[in-house]
């Protein structure tokens, strides 16, 4: 168990933050949603209930599409764009070892074994990475989209107005002004460790170039 912790501490380390603040944003959440249908007049719901209902469901996949929204421009622009003496980006004068032919290391023991197949499985593998970061992005916009077209019926219905469709939600400005204010935090936030990266460091992070590293210096 030592080991496994020595050897994937940051992944285990970021679920366990993830999981502490997910049951933080339901809990909170839900106390902050039975404040308000109190002052609506309206009647309380559990809080197994209201993990179901569109005030979280739509709160929690709308963060979630921005991130991987994100993360997928960010892997497939860093696969044709530079930024010169940035640790995020490929050098722009010199081969790179992630353009590297795949099929060069067919016999490497130590390859994917997709690599040793090759043909369409090792296309599709080379560029699994931006297919799984694209299919969570869809999948969270569409749950994003299911959750505000839940919560706007839910209010709807304790209004006594007419429910309305996924379609109809999907030309609401309020839907993509969700969307939006979520997405442009995540460029800039990106954009900036980017630029920042060039001048800055922090010593012991793959994150970062060697402190001595010239500003110019591109890479790892």
């Amino acid at each position: 168990m030592r080991r496994f912790l020595r050897d994937n501490g940051l992944s285990v380390a970021l679920f366990f933050l993830f999981a502490v603040s997910l049951v933080g944003q339901a809990v909170t959440g839900w106390r902050a949603h039975l404040e308000e249908l109190s002052l609506h007049g309206l009647p309380k719901i559990g809080f197994l209930a209201y993990l179901t209902s569109g005030h979280f469901i739509s709160a929690v996949f709308e963060n979630w599409e921005s991130e991987f929204l994100q993360m997928a421009v960010y892997v497939l622009l860093t696969v044709f764009l530079v930024q010169k003496g940035s640790a995020e980006s490929k050098k722009p004068d010199e081969p790179n070892p992630e353009e590297e032919a795949p099929e060069r290391h067919r016999g490497d023991p130590d390859a994917p074994w997709p690599v040793h197949r090759g043909g369409l499985l090792l296309k599709l593998y080379s560029h699994s990475l931006s297919i799984a970061l694209v299919g969570l992005f869809l999948m969270s916009f569409w749950l994003h989209l299911a959750g505000s077209t839940r919560r706007m019926n839910e209010e709807a219905l304790q209004h006594h107005r007419p429910t309305q469709t996924i379609a109809e939600t999907l030309l609401e400005p309020g839907f993509w002004y969700e969307s939006f204010q979520n997405w442009q935090s995540e460029f800039l936030s990106i954009a900036v460790l980017i630029v920042l990266g060039v001048f800055l460091r922090e010593r012991g992070s793959p994150e970062s170039k060697p402190v001595a590293a010239s500003h110019a210096a591109t890479g790892h």
